[in-house]
C-alpha cells in the first residue's frame, strides 16, 4: 500500500489547479485533494500589486501550510511559479514550476520542479496607433486571457482575465485614455485558471510528484526519494574538454539526507563539439 493512500491532501488554491492535479494524486497515491478556500494572494500576485516577500520555494511552503491551518490536514500541497527570459538565452521566455508537499507527521516536505520551455508568458507595450493583433495571435489569445494596464503603471488601472474582444478592446481603451502617452501594457495572464498551457505543466509536474513520493529512500524508507541537483562536466566527444552539460544526477532523500550520485537517465556519454568551449569557443 502507497504510503498516503485513503488519505486526504489540503490544496491551497484560488486557480483551479485542482483540475491539474486530483487526478495525479488520486490514481498515482490513492489519495484525494481538499480544495481550501485560503487568501492566496496575500502571498503575492504576479501582475505585481501585492508583491511577493519571499522566494517562490518559501512561498509554495507558506501557501502548503495556509491550507492545512484551514483545513486541519496535516497533509498539504501547493503550487507556485516563476516567469522571465532563459538565463543562457534571454530571448527564450521560459517558466520555473514547483510543487511542494509538506507531511506534518513526518516533518517532511519534498519539493519537485521544472524549467518549462512550453509557455506562451510574453508582455509589450501597445503604441497610441499600435494593433495588438500579432501580440494576441503569438500569445493564444483568446482561448488564454490577459492582462491590461497604462504603460504608466501609476496611473492605476488593471485589467485582469481577459479573453473576450469585446472586453479586451474596452480595457485597452480605457487604459490609452488614462496614459499620459496613450500607451498601453499588454502581460499574459500567467494564473493556472487563465492559461491552459500553464495548467498542462501544473499537471505534469504533478505526475512527477506523485512518482516521487511513490518511491521510498533506500535507506530510511521515507517517501520522496528523488533527483535534487545535476553534476556538469559532460565530455566534448572530439576533444574530451568537460562541458557545462550534465555528466552524473545527484538523487537523495529530503529526510534523511542519503545521497547517491548516478549516471544521467538518458545514457548520453558525451556532448557534441558545438558544446564545448575548446572547439566552438
Amino acid at each position: 500500500m502507497q504510503a498516503y493512500s485513503g488519505r486526504s491532501i489540503a490544496l491551497a488554491t484560488q486557480h483551479g489547479k485542482e483540475r491539474a492535479l486530483a487526478l495525479p494524486i488520486r490514481w498515482g497515491l490513492g489519495a484525494e485533494l481538499e480544495l481550501c478556500a485560503v487568501d492566496t494572494d496575500q502571498l503575492g500576485t504576479f501582475s505585481g500589486e501585492i508583491p511577493r516577500l519571499s522566494d517562490a520555494v518559501a512561498t509554495c511552503v507558506a501557501k502548503a501550510r495556509l491550507g492545512m491551518q484551514a483545513s486541519g490536514l496535516p497533509l498539504g500541497l501547493a503550487s507556485e511559479a516563476s516567469f522571465g527570459p532563459h538565463p543562457a538565452m534571454p530571448m527564450l521566455p521560459v517558466g520555473m514550476e514547483l510543487l511542494v508537499f509538506v507531511d506534518e507527521e513526518r516533518t517532511l516536505s519534498v519539493m519537485e520542479q521544472r524549467l518549462e520551455w512550453r509557455t506562451n508568458y510574453s508582455h509589450t507595450v501597445l503604441e497610441p496607433d499600435g494593433d495588438p493583433g500579432p501580440w494576441l495571435a503569438q500569445v493564444q489569445f483568446p482561448s488564454h486571457a490577459v492582462i491590461v494596464r497604462p504603460a504608466a503603471h501609476e496611473a492605476g488601472l488593471l485589467f485582469k482575465a481577459l479573453n473576450g474582444t469585446a472586453a479586451l478592446a474596452e480595457a485597452i481603451a480605457r487604459c490609452r485614455a488614462a496614459d499620459p502617452n496613450g500607451r498601453v501594457w499588454l502581460e499574459t495572464d500567467m494564473r493556472a485558471h487563465c492559461n491552459p498551457t500553464r495548467m498542462r505543466s501544473i499537471r505534469r509536474l504533478g505526475v512527477e510528484l506523485v512518482r516521487r513520493l511513490r518511491t521510498p529512500c533506500p535507506e530510511c524508507g521515507c517517501p520522496g526519494w528523488g533527483l535534487l541537483n545535476t553534476q556538469p562536466g559532460l565530455p566534448c566527444r572530439e576533444c574530451g574538454t568537460a562541458t557545462e552539460l550534465t555528466l552524473s544526477e545527484i538523487w537523495g532523500c529530503q529526510q534523511c539526507g542519503a545521497r547517491r550520485e548516478q549516471p544521467r537517465r538518458d545514457g548520453r556519454l558525451q556532448a557534441d563539439p558545438g558544446q564545448c568551449p575548446w572547439c566552438n569557443p
